[in-house]
């Protein structure tokens, strides 16, 4: 009789071990898509990411860089001082989007250029993410905003 509780406390002991074991891969494999790590363009150029790497670029919009295509095409460079990255994206720009302002953009680096899926501008005219004041800190680029 003991036996018996005893293979089927080992029972279910091996059958919780094995839906953690599937829940904990489900979660890992799902979330796989949700990072998305953030690199300046200076990061960029000195080591390029693979073609199928989705991931966020940031700094400031270069100065006579913005270019409008046919349709909703644009194509713009975007630079932390130290490197300049060229990135082309198809669709709508926020208002509050223009040459040198601040920028963050979702997308891939493929052929030399970042072809970006989503664009972020600052909502107001002090705003800036952590991420690129931080990029333009370490190039010493950086200027403190007035109050």
């Amino acid at each position: 009789m003991k036996s018996l509780k005893k293979q089927r406390r080992i029972q279910i002991i091996a059958l919780a071990a094995g839906a953690l074991a599937v829940s904990f891969g489900l979660i890992w494999y799902a979330s796989q898509d949700a990072f998305q790590f953030f690199r300046a363009p200076s990061e960029v150029i000195a080591a390029p990411p693979p073609a199928n790497e989705v991931f966020r670029i940031g700094g400031l919009v270069s100065e006579g860089s913005l270019k409008r295509g046919e349709g909703a095409a644009i194509s713009f460079s975007v630079t932390d001082g130290g490197a300049t990255v060229p990135v082309v994206y198809t669709g709508i720009l926020p208002d509050l989007f223009g040459e040198g302002e601040g920028m963050v953009g979702t997308g891939s680096y493929v052929n030399g250029q970042f072809v970006a899926t989503e664009i972020l501008a600052r909502h107001d005219e002090t705003y800036m993410p952590a991420e690129v004041i931080d990029a333009l800190k370490e190039q010493g680029v950086y200027v403190e905003p007035e109050t």
